[in-house]
C-alpha cells in the first residue's frame, strides 16, 4: 500500500546527527552533507568535513544522552573542514553556506566556543640550503593562538614550539592544551601540569 500524508525528502542515508544551530549532518558512504529542519540539503555532500567530539546532554529525567563519538557540526556559525597538504591535514572553517571563511592553515583546531576558537598555527622557515641534495633546509614550528570567527588573531597563548613534519614521526597532530571557558577567560595548561585562568585581554 502506498504511504500518504508524508513526503520523502532523502533516502539511502547511513546516519543523521542531532541538529546543531538548525542544521543536521547526514552521512552517505564516506561523505557528509547538511540539511535544515525541513530536510532540504543546504550544504551538499563533501569529504572534507571534520568530525568534532560530541556533547553529552542531560535529559529532564536526569539521564545522560551520549551522542555518537564524533560527527561534523556547526558551532557559532562555523564548521571545521580540512585540506591535505604534503600528506598532513590542515584545518580551517566554513560557514553555513559551505563557503570557506578561514583558510585551512592550522595543524590542529577546535570548534568555536564563547566567540573564539583555539588553533595551532604552523610557521615554515628556510634556515639553510643542502647543496648536495639541492634542497632547502626547512624548520617548522607552531604557536597556540586564539582566533575570532573571521580568523583574526585575538590572543597568542604559547610558542613557538618546534615541529617535526615527518609522516614517520608525527602520527597525530600536536595537542591543544588550552580551553576557552568564557568570552573573557582561557584555561591555560602550564608546564608543571597545573592550570591557570588568564584574561584574554591580557595577551593583547
Amino acid at each position: 500500500m502506498p504511504f500518504t500524508g508524508a513526503n520523502q525528502v532523502l533516502d539511502g542515508i547511513d546516519y543523521i546527527t542531532p541538529f546543531h544551530e538548525e542544521l543536521a549532518a547526514v552521512k552517505k558512504g564516506d561523505q557528509w552533507a547538511f540539511v535544515n529542519t525541513q530536510g532540504d540539503i543546504v550544504i551538499d555532500f563533501r569529504d572534507d568535513l571534520v568530525w568534532s567530539k560530541a556533547i553529552e546532554t542531560e535529559s529532564k529525567k536526569g539521564l545522560i544522552r551520549k551522542e555518537p563519538t564524533k560527527y561534523p557540526r556547526f558551532s557559532e556559525g562555523r564548521c571545521l573542514i580540512y585540506k591535505m597538504k604534503d600528506g598532513f591535514k590542515y584545518y580551517g572553517y566554513m560557514d553555513k553556506t559551505g563557503k570557506t571563511v578561514i583558510t585551512p592553515e592550522f595543524i590542529n583546531a577546535r570548534v568555536f566556543d564563547n566567540g573564539y576558537a583555539i588553533v595551532l598555527k604552523v610557521t615554515k622557515e628556510i634556515i639553510g640550503r643542502n647543496e648536495i641534495l639541492g634542497k632547502d633546509v626547512i624548520s617548522y614550528s607552531y604557536a597556540e593562538q586564539v582566533i575570532d570567527p573571521e580568523g583574526i588573531l585575538k590572543a597568542y597563548l604559547k610558542g613557538p614550539v618546534n615541529l617535526v613534519m615527518s609522516k614517520g614521526t608525527m602520527k597525530q597532530p600536536p595537542a591543544i592544551k588550552s580551553y576557552i571557558v568564557s568570552p573573557d577567560l582561557v584555561a591555560f595548561h602550564t608546564n608543571d601540569a597545573n592550570w591557570k585562568l588568564i584574561q584574554l585581554d591580557s595577551f593583547e
